[in-house]
């Protein structure tokens, strides 16, 4: 499986790292941080994305503003996507269809193609807009699934809530995990 990771700006972006962490090594990855999540990661987390990824042979980073890189081409075969955390910002551009960054173009290229696509909205409250936005993208076939907690697997930590969420993201992927306690 091929996977593009889209970061945009919203509050919450080290949630995408460790989503990205978790992946299995099989699956080849395409990650894009946009201006604003590199300035939110160095906000609310102390990091610069120089310093992520390693020695990570399956990850590929790709700049937010090369819009001509390989994701931006729907002859790049990529199967799933995902943008993590999404911002309103992008929210708004997927949903009417401006593709003026690589992560935009990529979300583009997998809507035409009709591949899956996911978006975690990250923002409290939603307003109206917002919603209707999530709504068209809905009816496009885009899954909505913003990270919200499901009491029913007994979290303790903050640690336990992130797996919880980072493994329904991974189950809509279709990636097995055995990060949170399933119902029984």
């Amino acid at each position: 499986m091929r996977l593009t990771v889209g970061i945009s700006g919203a509050s919450g972006v080290n949630l995408a790292l460790k989503f990205i962490k978790q992946i299995p090594k099989d699956i080849e990855i395409f990650v894009v941080f946009s201006k604003s999540s590199k300035k939110a990661l160095k906000l609310e987390n102390g990091i610069k994305t120089k310093e992520i990824f390693k020695n990570h042979e399956n990850i590929t980073i790709f700049k937010d503003k090369n819009i001509g890189a390989a994701l931006a081409s729907g002859s790049f075969k990529v199967d799933k996507m995902i943008i993590l955390p999404c911002s309103s910002n992008t929210l708004a551009k997927c949903s009417i269809g401006i593709a003026d960054s690589l992560i935009t173009r990529a979300f583009s290229v997998m809507l035409k193609e009709k591949r899956e696509i996911i978006l975690a909205p990250r923002e409290l409250p939603l307003n109206t807009i917002m919603l209707e936005n999530m709504l068209k993208l809905s009816k496009l076939g885009v899954v909505i699934a913003p990270p919200i907690l499901g009491y029913y697997s007994s979290q303790q930590t903050l640690e336990e809530m992130e797996n919880f969420i980072i493994g329904k993201w991974m189950d809509l992927l279709k990636i097995e995990n055995k990060l949170y306690k399933r119902w029984k």
